[in-house]
């Protein structure tokens, strides 16, 4: 949709300092929408109960996003070549997020356990903020993004699990069971699936899956403003500001130079530096309480994430618009 303005803007001006100060500005435009219904969910959060808004986001979990995701990935053809390229520069994404992540542990919870919940912020990421970010690019290919959320879904989870587990109780087969069974890994593989497959979906068993699709982002936006502390920020401390640096600044920094060093496709590295820089997974806090790990401290990150994002996110689409 902005794509035609931001194409605009280069013909006209060139790429300068004005410019890029009326790219950022177009690129808030795209945004505003997004971070309406986020306010909208704030208003909201009293007119439903703490149960019904768990209920939402489950819908959202289990049914409508893995529908995007689904559409997504098998809505154009895929080869496979695009897997073997897409899938090893995602997960060094998620590796280098878990590496730095680690230098904020003398600063974090004395119980490694309450320290692995926060940890997860550092690589784990907002698919829903994914697909608003990346749609706002000239060159918008989703499909790129589905895969990339295909590859990078079960890494993030075998991560997050295999560091909460130090701390708690699963097993390894119960480790298995729950990134097997992950609805969002599961859409992801099975549109990868018929992407490669080149076959066509019949439109009237497309349709209502496309329907539901549709649905998630709202709902997602309005289910995190809800939730969030909107009062976060006021406690971010040197262990969170570590954690949120890492996720916002650090892993998009290294993504851009790596795709400019390697003269990586436009679309693809375009995809990548805006899936290095999204805020953390909002139900990564979900996880951390099924481990017995501070459920708070985990919200709190997450808040933090998601409104430092509101600035940093921004600033890495102009940059890819600009430079990559």
């Amino acid at each position: 949709m902005l794509a035609p303005l931001l194409h605009l803007v280069f013909a006209n001006e060139g790429v300068a300092s004005g410019t890029f100060g009326m790219i950022f500005v177009t690129i808030l435009q795209g945004l505003l929408p997004s971070f309406l219904m986020v306010i909208l969910g704030g208003l909201l959060r009293n007119r439903l109960s703490e149960n019904a808004w768990q209920g939402l986001d489950r819908l959202n979990f289990e049914i409508l996003f893995p529908a995007l995701i689904f559409v997504a990935a098998s809505g154009r053809p895929i080869a496979l070549v695009d897997v073997a390229r897409i899938g090893p520069a995602v997960w060094i994404i998620l590796g280098a997020g878990m590496v730095l992540g680690y230098s904020a542990r003398r600063y974090g919870p004395e119980r490694f356990l309450d320290f692995a919940g926060g940890w997860q912020v550092a690589w784990r990421f907002n698919t829903a903020m994914g697909f608003i970010a990346v749609a706002i690019l000239p060159d918008a290919d989703l499909g790129i993004l589905a895969v990339a959320i295909g590859m990078g879904i079960p890494m993030a989870n075998l991560l997050a699990v295999s560091a909460l587990s130090r701390g708690g109780s699963l097993g390894f087969g119960a480790t298995v069971k729950r990134i097997a069974l992950n609805p969002f890994l599961l859409a992801s593989v099975s549109g990868v699936l018929v992407g490669l497959s080149g076959w066509t979906i019949p439109a009237p068993v497309l349709a209502p899956i496309e329907m539901l699709s549709q649905a998630a982002i709202p709902v997602a936006l309005i289910s995190i403003g809800a939730t969030m502390d909107w009062r976060a920020l006021a406690r971010l401390d040197r262990f969170s500001a570590i954690l949120c640096g890492v996720r916002l600044v650090a892993l998009p920094a290294l993504t851009f130079s790596a795709c400019l060093a390697l003269d990586v496709d436009p679309s693809l590295a375009g995809v990548l530096v805006v899936f290095s820089a999204l805020p953390t997974a909002s139900a990564a806090h979900v996880l951390a309480s099924s481990f017995g790990a501070d459920r708070k401290l985990v919200a709190t990150l997450i808040a933090q994430s998601t409104l430092l994002a509101a600035v940093t996110l921004p600033l890495w689409i102009a940059a890819v618009i600009i430079w990559v």
